[in-house]
């Protein structure tokens, strides 16, 4: 937020000097052109250059006051009275350099109704210049508060989403860690290395990938494959696996980890309970002209006793890892996404999610 605002004041500080420097060349020009079409004397485009270089330096001042009362916080009826006294007086100012100026050339004398013209004349320049310094900061004010409200969104946005990540992983730590312990009390100090080798492994790979991250298909496959290497160490034969991804899926984009949680769920509920155990099977492929990613996620255990209509689960049923998966592409894929849960006829659950094809190149195809 620092550097944002630090090249926000850069950026500001360069149109000035761009905006003031072409603004008050752009005034000379135009008086100098009036008075040539008017024939006055040659020696008046001195006055105009005094005139220009005197309101340069003026309102470079003036930058430097209203800096100064809008930091100051005024009330709005001290802050415009501030103002105006400092346009009424620069502009005396300006007009006592004029006439001072036409003295030393032409050596004529002005009247009072003429210095009266020429600081009203200055007057209306000057409130010019202000609204347009005004106007010109509160349109960065304006992008400072909008940058800085899109990133309170999107700070709350990935604490949300680190909070969904860690509810399942405790669980998954848990049970990991237990069976680890099995391996060490059975002596099996062997399967108990390669197993907490497995787990840094994974628990690495989780660190490593933020929850707004997006990875490949490839690397989340990887991921699962460490997560489902140290629960076969738990299960055995028991646990089965069927993963089939088409290669022009593989290097599509998806949120890290967003399977693990859903292949935890059907461990923990079509694997764990069954005596015989059963079988996990994974279908990723692209549709619709290669623009949507479809992915597939299917087991053979007990399916879900009921699915509501809002697809709303507590934590003491079957539906953890499954309402956090479904809030993540929530916040990621607001309404880009569509998730289902399906019991299967044959018995099991069936989760379809479809997702925006996007590749490593920052491309998102469409039709």
């Amino acid at each position: 937020m620092v550097n944002y605002i630090e090249k926000q004041y850069k950026q500001k500080d360069s149109l000035f000097w761009k905006l003031q420097f072409a603004g008050w060349f752009a005034f000379g020009a135009t008086r100098a052109l009036n008075s040539f079409a008017l024939g006055d004397n040659i020696n008046f485009q001195f006055v105009v250059a005094a005139s220009v270089i005197s309101g340069f330096i003026v309102t470079v001042v003036l930058r430097m006051i209203y800096r100064k009362l809008r930091l100051s916080r005024l009330p709005p009826s001290t802050m415009v009275l501030s103002v105006v006294t400092c346009i009424v007086i620069s502009a005396i100012i300006l007009s006592v350099v004029d006439i001072w100026i036409v003295l030393q050339i032409f050596y004529i004398d002005l009247q009072l109704n003429e210095f009266a013209g020429r600081t009203l004349y200055n007057v209306f320049v000057l409130l010019i210049w202000t609204g347009a310094y005004f106007i010109i900061n509160y349109h960065f004010l304006l992008l400072e508060q909008k940058e800085m409200y899109l990133q309170a969104v999107a700070q709350a946005h990935q604490s949300q989403l680190q909070m969904l990540r860690y509810q399942i992983n405790p669980h998954f730590l848990f049970n990991t860690l237990n069976a680890i312990s099995t391996l060490v009390l059975d002596k099996q100090s062997k399967e108990a290395n390669g197993m907490l080798t497995k787990l840094s492994a994974f628990l690495r790979f989780s660190l490593v990938n933020q929850p707004t991250q997006k990875i490949t298909i490839d690397e989340e496959i990887y991921a699962l494959w460490l997560y489902l290497a140290i629960e076969k160490v738990r299960f055995e034969d028991r646990l089965n696996l069927d993963f089939k991804v088409s290669d022009n899926a593989k290097k599509a984009l998806i949120p890290s980890l967003l399977l693990q949680p859903l292949v935890e769920n059907a461990i923990k509920y079509a694997i764990a309970p069954m005596e015989d155990g059963g079988t996990i099977m994974l279908d990723i492929s692209l549709k619709n002209f290669d623009t949507r990613l479809d992915i597939v996620l299917r087991d053979t255990g007990p399916g879900l006793p009921d699915i509501p209509t809002e697809h709303k689960f507590n934590e003491s049923s079957s539906g953890v890892g499954l309402e956090n998966t479904k809030n993540r592409l929530i916040q990621l894929y607001p309404d880009n996404h569509t998730i289902n849960f399906n019991n299967r006829a044959q018995g099991g659950l069936e989760i379809s999610i479809e997702l925006p094809f996007e590749t490593e190149k920052g491309e998102t195809h469409a039709n």
